[in-house]
């Protein structure tokens, strides 16, 4: 993702920090959580592997622990110097060897080491001169597979985008598959130079790859991938599937008969939601497996020909269940108040080949993350490196309500002390997407803006968080309830939200505040056009005018399921929900922060709306954080967002 406006205008727009950290003690304790990714647990389920650091900083190792016993956790570490990030372990067919990238020696280039199961001998297995990330194991263990942008950089729109300058797109740097064959060190790239892969799997055979992938410029092209198969010796690829929507997670079947995966509107590749599909290799015989379940399939594992094991969103919970085939019959395993899934963004589970033992980072908003082993649904805890840990916040409480003839769901966080007869402020939070749902987690999370909420009600506040239409956890239809209507239905079941939370809690309707980061920064701006209930807003990469944003972003495909067409085609659904066309509505003060390079959601949006305003003489300021993209990388800019948030609202609420 390329990104190249208003550069210049930084130092007129940057604010200077605050003299001192509105948050400095929670912000220390949060930055001290332990964090788990990229979880991993070998085919025999012996031993488990993840990516290990603090919430503070960038730092990421990869470490390895047997799944019985006592034994401490292994970093691997001999032979590999300097400061280094590691991401993406991946397990060998007999459970013996694990690959994983790693920039050890290499400021920013990550190379494919591998390292036996005991931590021993590893080893630099790559030259590598680009992106590299998501590597497998053939079937055979004799090659790794992964994905490759060579001579350039990856990573997704997420990232902060590059200077773009000189002849725009008179280059496209499409991520393929290359396969690294292991005995004689020999790389190759298999799949066409004209596609972009997002994700793939090896056919049981070795011969093949099932893969999603669409014409670059990859960024973009996501949202019309369609599913392909490559035949390895060949060099072929076809195409054996064109959506109506989204794809993600294709996987082959044990047999090798067919595939399954993921179809449904989805905002970002990475976080999946939708319907379970199957369709045979040879592309016939496309079955809906999930259709008119009210849960978003979030990934998928084979676990025989006729049984599927799936993990589901459900409401604002996880949920494990075991898909039979035959009948597409769905038994829930297991059912809690956390976020468990894998592959995509972030993943934390995994399962052993034959589906009988999982591996897990669990956490909750009362409990730090950790990792826990054993059979699905009945692990046991194996770490405890955040045992010294615990909440400065209130207790989550599910809250449940009724709009417009929906059920609608959320989070409620309350101060950790709540005095009798006493009123208390609330902030509602509106997460991004917005094919999204917010679901419990320990809020140490500064790049994803979580720790807000900790924040928050660690100062007295409480913190409303809704699951609107337009939300994974009920089914497709509600997911797709705010196609051409963003801002109309979702506000409608975010105020009737506020309403609930308000009669049910010693809640202040006079103090309301409302914020949100991407999706949930437009729903802020949109917000405050439409009404004057909230007395602070904080609205984080927000979107102020979908016909400009159609026309600044590069990422405009994702916009045709949401809106029915293009800009082009159908000015008036875009305008419509654009914050701007009612801006002289607008009577709250609004702070306004915004990545200096974000691709999602460009840097003019939220300069617009901060034009307006100041115009109109509304209380607001406009923050530009330097070199960051959508997901904010830098520990002090993560905390100077945090800050400035709280003390926003303190001003304006308190």
């Amino acid at each position: 993702m390329k990104q190249f406006f208003l550069g210049y205008l930084l130092p007129a727009l940057i604010i200077p920090s605050l003299s001192m950290s509105q948050t400095a003690q929670l912000t220390e304790q949060l930055g001290k959580t332990v964090l788990y990714g990229d979880i991993a647990l070998s085919p025999d389920g012996s031993h488990v592997a993840w990516i290990q650091s603090t919430a503070a900083t960038t730092s990421k190792r990869a470490h390895i622990l047997a799944t019985s016993g006592n034994k401490q956790a292994t970093e691997v570490n001999a032979g590999m110097t300097g400061e280094r990030v590691d991401a993406d372990p991946a397990w060998s067919p007999d459970s013996k060897t694990l690959a994983f990238f790693s920039s050890a020696g290499e400021k920013d280039q990550r190379q494919l080491w591998t390292v036996n199961a005991d931590g021993s001998d590893p080893r630099n297995r790559s030259q590598l001169k680009g992106y590299a990330a998501r590597p497998r194991w053939s079937h055979d263990g004799k090659q790794i597979a992964f994905l490759y942008v060579e001579d350039a950089g990856g990573g997704g729109p997420l990232m902060a985008a590059p200077a773009n300058t000189g002849v725009i797109d008179s280059a496209i740097h499409n991520q393929r598959i290359a396969v690294l064959d292991l005995p004689t060190g020999k790389l190759r790239q298999v799949s066409p130079t004209n596609l972009h892969i997002y994700d793939y799997d090896w056919s049981p055979d070795d011969k093949k790859f099932v893969a999603t992938a669409a014409p670059g410029p990859g960024d973009n092209n996501w949202w019309i991938a369609q599913i392909y198969m490559f035949d390895i010796a060949k060099g072929e690829a076809i195409s054996i599937y064109k959506p109506s929507l989204q794809l993600a997670v294709p996987r082959w079947s044990p047999d090798g008969k067919s595939i399954a995966f993921i179809e449904g509107l989805m905002s970002d590749e990475g976080f999946h939601g939708g319907d379970l599909f199957t369709i045979s290799a040879a592309g016939h015989d496309i079955l809906n497996r999930t259709q008119k379940r009210k849960s978003s399939v979030s990934s998928l594992f084979w676990l025989t020909p006729d049984r599927i094991l799936l993990t589901e969103i459900v409401g604002g919970e996880s949920a494990i269940s075991e898909l039979t085939l035959g009948n597409n019959s769905a038994r829930t395993i297991w059912k809690g108040a956390e976020h468990i899934h894998a592959f995509g963004n972030f993943p934390n589970f995994a399962l052993s080949t034959d589906g009988k033992f999982a591996a897990a980072a669990r956490n909750t908003y009362e409990t730090p993350p950790e990792i826990w082993v054993g059979p699905t649904g009945e692990w046991r805890q194996l770490t405890k490196n955040n045992a010294a840990l615990s909440p400065s916040w209130g207790k989550a409480q599910n809250l449940e309500w009724t709009n417009e003839g929906l059920n609608i769901q959320g989070w409620l966080v309350p101060p950790k002390q709540i005095e009798s007869g006493k009123k208390y402020s609330m902030v509602v939070l509106i997460h991004g997407g917005p094919s999204s749902a917010t679901m419990p987690e320990w809020p140490a999370s500064f790049g994803m803006a979580r720790a807000i909420i900790a924040a928050l009600s660690s100062r007295g506040y409480y913190v409303l968080l809704p699951n609107p239409r337009g939300s994974y956890g009920q089914g497709e239809e509600f997911t797709r309830a705010n196609v051409k209507d963003f801002g109309g239905g979702d506000l409608r079941d975010i105020l009737a939200g506020v309403d609930a939370a308000v009669a049910r809690y010693p809640i202040d309707p006079a103090r309301l505040g409302v914020t949100g980061w991407s999706y949930g920064g437009y729903m802020t701006m949109w917000t405050v056009t439409q009404t004057n209930r909230f007395h602070a807003a904080v609205a984080g990469a927000g979107i102020a005018n979908w016909q400009s944003y159609y026309g600044l972003n590069l990422i405009d495909q994702w916009m045709i399921p949401f809106f029915g067409s293009s800009v082009y085609d159908d000015p008036a659904v875009y305008e419509k929900s654009s914050p701007i066309h009612d801006i002289k509505k607008v009577k709250t003060p609004t702070l306004i922060i915004v990545g200096e390079r974000d691709a999602e959601c460009p840097t003019p949006q939220s300069y617009e709306f901060w034009h307006a305003l100041r115009t109109l003489a509304v209380p607001t300021q406009l923050v530009v954080h330097p070199g960051e993209g959508h997901l904010y990388l830098k520990p002090e800019n993560q905390i100077d967002r945090l800050d400035r948030t709280v003390a926003w609202f303190d001003k304006y609420l308190k």
